[in-house]
């Protein structure tokens, strides 16, 4: 397969996605040891590695999807669609799962390892900021690709999803950090009421 055929065809990045798998863990477990020799505890050092990589490998694959340029990229200017819904008849099933999916990974991950972004209405807006500046670059940069409000509402319905799934590991700004004292057992983090 050539290097288009792999970074320039949305099979590609597919099959790189997959291919990535061993190495991503790898990482995971390279970046929890450091974090662990460097004194983070060790609960501490693994969900932060997890979740580290998890927003990078779950996210980057997708958004290098949604900049792949089209036929007559660099010729025209982008297309704009701002009324709500009118692409989702067009868009079809593949459509409508794969922009749910280009945020997922980031509102999983993103309130396990920021305790700011814990909350409902800022993971939502993270995530419609995050869809937005997509579509804004996708426009600029010429890349023959329609921006449409509808891709901003999946893509950030979508991290609303992942992010109710990791609802039950999500940090808090009052959450206490995790401690350990040699020869006991790890303390459990605080946990705040109306997380």
């Amino acid at each position: 397969m050539s290097w288009y055929g792999l970074f320039g065809t949305f099979t590609g990045v597919a099959f790189l996605t997959v291919v990535a798998v061993p190495l991503a863990a790898l990482v995971v477990v390279a970046l929890a040891q450091w974090r662990r020799a460097s004194g983070t505890p060790r609960s501490g050092a693994w969900r932060t590695a997890l979740a580290d990589v998890g927003m990078v490998y779950g996210t980057v694959p997708w958004v290098w999807m949604t900049m792949m340029p089209g036929s007559h990229a660099g010729e025209v200017l982008g297309r704009v669609s701002l009324v709500p819904f009118r692409d989702l008849v067009s868009m079809g099933s593949l459509g409508i799962v794969g922009n749910l999916l280009v945020l997922s990974a980031l509102g999983f991950f993103a309130p396990l390892r920021f305790a700011p972004l814990a909350s409902w209405p800022r993971v939502l807006l993270f995530a419609a900021s995050c869809s937005l500046l997509i579509e804004v670059a996708q426009f600029v940069l010429l890349l023959d690709r329609v921006s449409s409000v509808d891709d901003v509402l999946l893509n950030t319905a979508g991290a609303g999803l992942a992010a109710w799934l990791s609802r039950p590991w999500w940090l808090t700004p009052g959450e206490a950090t995790v401690s350990e004292e040699p020869g006991t057992s790890e303390s459990k983090p605080s946990t705040v009421a109306g997380r």
